[in-house]
């Protein structure tokens, strides 16, 4: 096992600095991810530990939050009904979306409405399961449109600010080793630490990015106080997070759902699409910068995105994570109902429940009862392709995406 870990580690600095010297944002993120797609589909024995994965997902919500300022109010109140006019079409048109592939019989079944639902990963696998779907390919799906939102994001960000963003991924000597004050970093991370279990305590979706993002957005924005993160600890917590995604992808689950593969793709980049057209008509109607008006938009993937647009400086961050977090609060309240909704009222879609005895994804690690079919579970924040016998019982900390 330390041995693995030392080789990812070794092939996830290669990509980052390979992904970095090509002027590609948010290379600290995606090197590790696709080392650990690499690593995960032949079948290493890793899996991101809960707690060092919760603590990244800490201090990623305080690097978000070290970039609000008042300016992210004043933009959703000025422009509230346009923000949420965008996030219900998002919403709309990802169950479209799925509805037209289950009709084609491409994908069959709610399989694909529940699949393409823009984020909500865990609660599309737990529904899903209860209308008889492929939970599995479910989970795929989730998997693939956060992975493929991640990756389309730091293209567009490279070729649509039209120069390298290099300085944001490999920096120089002296912002890696610049002087940290240490008291005031303990008492960020002490903050954003009780804020998660203040968050949990409250049963907040999310509540691991979430807690930390809300309390510390609020501090920064008020000027009650003032932080910069080192960026050797956001190195270390954009490696887990990337990490964490991309070791959730087996080879078992790709040959399962080889025969939905171009389609669960072809969704995803279509989902992909149609939010990007929504940011085009975002960037006419408000005149703001068209990538950061995409970067807003992009369906899925709060940290990700997070990590895509602070890597770039030309964009708007104020904006892009106003819109993006009540994107996820609509996600989180609504999508499950209007997915329940559209199975419903769809006579093609209706099926049957899946038997009682079978094995509920919440319950990770625990084993399937005998005769029952086996579902997967949730990984880290997102409905996750690994097989049982590679879960473990943390489960119930991860976020929605």
């Amino acid at each position: 096992m330390p041995l693995q870990w030392a080789a990812l580690l070794a092939l996830s600095g290669a990509l980052s600095l390979a992904w970095g010297a090509a002027g590609m944002p948010a290379a600290l993120l995606l090197g590790p991810m696709i080392g650990g797609i690499v690593f995960g589909v032949n079948g290493a024995e890793l899996k991101v530990p809960r707690l060092p994965y919760t603590g990244a997902q800490a201090v990623i919500g305080a690097m978000i939050g070290s970039v609000i300022t008042p300016a992210i109010f004043s933009a959703f109140a000025r422009d509230w009904l346009l923000f949420c006019a965008v996030m219900a079409a998002t919403m709309f048109g990802a169950a479209a979306l799925g509805w037209l592939i289950s009709r084609s019989g491409i994908i069959p079944g709610a399989t694909a409405v529940y699949g393409t639902s823009p984020g909500a990963a865990s609660s599309m696998v737990l529904l899903g399961e209860a209308q008889g779907a492929d939970t599995q390919l479910i989970a795929f799906m989730q998997y693939s449109r956060v992975l493929l939102v991640a990756l389309v994001a730091a293209l567009v960000a490279r070729f649509g600010a039209g120069h390298p963003a290099a300085s944001a991924a490999v920096t120089t000597t002296t912002s890696w080793f610049a002087p940290v004050h240490w008291a005031s970093l303990a008492m960020v991370l002490a903050i954003a630490v009780l804020s998660q279990l203040a968050g949990r305590a409250l049963r907040l979706s999310a509540w691991a990015l979430l807690g930390p993002m809300l309390v510390l957005s609020g501090l920064h924005a008020s000027g009650l106080i003032e932080f910069h993160l080192p960026r050797w600890l956001l190195a270390a917590c954009y490696a887990l997070l990337g990490w964490n995604i991309g070791l959730g992808f087996r080879r078992n689950t790709l040959i399962n759902a080889a025969h939905a593969l171009l389609p669960v793709i072809a969704s995803a980049l279509a989902l992909i699409a149609f939010c990007a057209g929504l940011s085009w008509c975002l960037s006419m109607l408000l005149h703001i910068d068209p990538l950061t008006a995409y970067l807003a938009t992009s369906p899925g993937g709060l940290d990700s995105v997070a990590i895509i647009a602070a890597s770039s400086p030309q964009v708007d961050m104020s904006f892009v994570m106003a819109l993006q977090g009540v994107r996820l609060i609509f996600v989180i309240a609504l999508a499950p109902t209007l997915v329940k909704l559209v199975v419903k009222s769809s006579p093609h879609l209706r099926q049957q429940p899946a038997p009682a005895g079978n094995w509920n994804p919440a319950q990770a690690g625990t084993p399937a009862p005998t005769g029952g079919k086996q579902t997967p579970g949730t990984h880290h924040g997102s409905a996750s392709p690994l097989p049982p016998s590679r879960r473990g019982p943390e489960t119930a900390h991860k976020p929605d995406r």
